[in-house]
């Protein structure tokens, strides 16, 4: 059954626009046009999600918003406020007045989808936190990415597996490689110092809305917490308590994560790593990276990891007769290989010239395909093994 959304806006032709734009996401679109008809519809109807425009003649939205919330019957709906004011100040009284999350009017299609995605998966996860939705077990997944050793494509297979998952639910990339953090770049975004703004907070100052601030959102609808490649970000310290913080927060903001852990095992991210459900080590077909992939395999065990959890990827970037075959790495790895994905080099400079994932700029090509049926491996074995167990 689709999700109904109450549009709330006092101009017919923004409230049709809006509408439309939502209708060809599948959702059942139910309209007000003044303030007085938005407490009505919502107290009769219980739409899933309201969008709420501010300025209205009878009734502006923030005191629309304050009423939705003071009445037990409307008080759970999320709400998002939509308006043409920018300002810092308006925003703050959107959220102040009970709002979910804020739009400033014109507002690209994809955006308007991708944020109306994410409180509706967040609103049904706090549901089923507290017992009010059935079906725990659809619960999100979070993947960490994890390189045997630097070149073998790691950032290129975490956007991609993201975009990936991306198509069908609401998720994030975060790129925790401060200094290194090449996905920005890639994925053609301007402001990559999302985690790096997190990560210099007082742990009481990271919660869900600070997090939510520093997301950026791709044209594709993906949103990305981002590292930069200054070179003085990464001579900041990392607080693992921070990182930890940051990922809980981002569980709370889409249905799935994907987490570029970056190379090797280290102090920061052998923490996180523990705290992803499904975790992908990225390893090329050749003697030394798989050397490597099997000497981290024997230390994630150590840490308590279990092999459930854990997943091997070959990635060959590049045809040749010195790569080891599937079967031979299995065998030096003592570990089952969930996925070869083929050369592709071409695909991966115009992809990146272009700004999007390799599977957006041409899902019909065989990359495209590898990466799709390993995202499906990854969230059947994610549901298999349950979530992480976090501290």
């Amino acid at each position: 059954m689709a999700e109904k959304i109450l549009v709330v806006d006092d101009e017919i032709d923004s409230l049709k626009l809006i509408g439309l734009m939502l209708q060809r996401q599948g959702y059942e679109i139910t309209a007000a046009n003044s303030g007085a008809q938005a407490l009505a519809k919502a107290g009769g109807e219980r739409p899933d999600l309201i969008i709420l425009d501010v300025m209205m003649p009878d009734m502006d939205g923030y005191e629309v918003c304050k009423r939705l919330r003071t009445n037990p019957t409307t008080q759970g709906i999320p709400i998002i406020m939509f308006t043409a004011k920018s300002l810092v100040d308006d925003k703050v009284a959107g959220f102040e007045a009970g709002a979910d999350d804020y739009l400033t009017k014109p507002t690209h299609p994809a955006e308007l989808a991708s944020r109306v995605r994410a409180v509706l998966a967040r609103s049904a996860a706090q549901r089923r936190q507290t017992g009010s939705l059935p079906g725990g077990s659809d619960a999100g997944l979070m993947i960490g990415i994890l390189g045997a050793k630097g070149g073998v494509g790691t950032s290129t297979l975490a956007s991609n597996i993201a975009a990936a998952l991306n198509s069908k639910e609401p998720t994030i990339l975060a790129d925790i490689r401060m200094g290194q953090g090449s996905l920005g770049m890639a994925l053609n975004q301007g402001r990559s110092t999302g985690m790096a703004n997190l990560l210099s907070r007082p742990l009481a100052e990271i919660n869900a809305r600070a997090v939510e601030n520093e997301l950026v959102t791709h044209s594709s609808g993906l949103k990305l917490l981002l590292s930069s490649i200054s070179p003085r970000e990464r001579q900041l310290s990392v607080n693992a308590d921070a990182a930890s913080l940051i990922l809980k927060h981002l569980r709370s903001l889409a249905k799935n994560v994907v987490v570029d852990l970056g190379i090797g095992l280290t102090k920061q991210n052998a923490r996180l790593a523990k705290e992803v459900d499904q975790l992908v080590i990225v390893v090329e077909p050749y003697r030394v990276p798989l050397a490597m992939a099997r000497e981290l395999l024997r230390a994630l065990e150590q840490i308590g990891i279990s092999r459930t959890r854990t997943n091997v990827v070959l990635v060959n970037r590049s045809q040749s007769q010195a790569a080891v075959s599937w079967q031979e790495s299995e065998q030096l790895l003592n570990h089952e290989m969930l996925s070869v994905i083929g050369p592709a080099p071409d695909l991966a400079i115009q992809a990146s010239d272009a700004g999007v994932p390799m599977i957006a700029y041409q899902p019909n090509a065989m990359f495209a395909t590898q990466v799709a049926k390993l995202t499906e491996e990854l969230v059947k074995h994610g549901r298999s093994a349950g979530p992480a167990q976090i501290a």
